[in-house]
């Protein structure tokens, strides 16, 4: 039901695996970021890294959902 609800609002595939692999990304980004600009040391780095890098599974996640969504659609591709 949410798949079918994303899909009809124009999420693919595509769109969810592309987010995955740039909150990867994100994650060091943000670790670096934190590591340099905040006063509050390597410890708060490391939060904001691991909190960012659960999301590449989610829409990991959602891009496979999607993408059997999608081949029940089209069950000749």
């Amino acid at each position: 039901m949410i798949i079918k609800f994303l899909y009809d609002r124009g999420l693919r595939s595509q769109h969810a695996n592309t987010v995955a692999c740039l909150t990867i990304g994100l994650s060091v980004v943000s670790w670096a970021a934190s590591k340099q600009v905040e006063p509050a040391g390597i410890d708060r780095a490391d939060r904001w890294g691991i909190f960012v890098a659960t999301w590449p599974a989610t829409w990991f996640g959602l891009g496979q959902a999607l993408a059997q969504y999608e081949r029940t659609l089209d069950p000749a591709a």
